[in-house]
């Protein structure tokens, strides 16, 4: 199994044979090595409703006919949009032929922003998405505050690599995101969700700093780890 970072949020996971994207924030993303007309998923998933984390969904899935996996109120809100999409959520799992995909808990909000009408388009609940393939379980937390579940995410899923935001303001900061580490027992964790926009400017090695058991890695955009 491949897995490679792509700035802000973007994972990208390559295994039995499939491309998944999560979170595919491109356009707009300063940090991204992405170029939306490259990008070729067989499938997306989605961790919330927030414009950085929607991203170019649409035109990536319809382009592609790209499986998008996200919860059911996003998945009918891009329904609507033609594109195909598998309702999930929080607490549920569901096989696909790549793999297992697991909705966990997450503290944020989901709301789509339609700046042309004004308005806000509720999205559910966020979540953290949890993929089991090939004998290992990755964790992307999505936007999250800390919480105490993560220790029972840890100890029910044995997690291989975790990618978690530490950006402050709108997620955990370093010293939150530090603590949830240690909470969930990951064997790798990898900071995400930081130095995007200026309320989320911070150092990922003073977050891999605060790690007690030292295991952090940061993946600069288009850097990749095999596991």
């Amino acid at each position: 199994m491949k897995i490679s970072y792509h700035g802000h949020s973007v994972v990208q996971i390559f295994t039995n044979g499939k491309t998944i994207l999560i979170d595919p924030f491109i356009t707009g993303n300063g940090l991204t090595d992405l170029k939306v007309e490259d990008v070729k998923p067989d499938c997306i998933i989605l961790s919330h409703g927030h414009g950085d984390h929607i991203g170019d969904t649409v035109e990536i899935a319809k382009k592609n006919n790209a499986l998008v996996i996200a919860n059911a109120e996003i998945s009918a809100f891009l329904s609507f949009q033609g594109v195909k999409t598998h309702a999930m959520h929080i607490g549920g799992s569901y096989q696909f032929d790549f793999g297992r995909v697991k909705l966990t808990q997450a503290f944020h909000g989901s709301g789509f922003i339609d700046e042309a009408h004004k308005q806000i388009i509720y999205c559910g609940m966020p979540a953290g998405i949890l993929l089991m393939s090939e004998g290992k379980t990755i964790y992307h937390a999505g936007d999250t505050a800390l919480f105490s579940d993560m220790k029972l995410i840890g100890e029910r899923h044995p997690i291989d690599v975790a990618f978690l935001p530490i950006g402050d303001n709108f997620t955990m900061g370093p010293e939150d995101a530090a603590y949830a580490a240690k909470l969930l027992q990951a064997k790798t964790v990898v900071p995400i969700h930081y130095n995007t926009f200026p309320p989320i400017k911070q150092d990922p090695y003073h977050f891999i700093e605060l790690l007690e058991t030292k295991n952090g890695k940061v993946l600069h955009p288009g850097e990749a780890i095999e596991i």
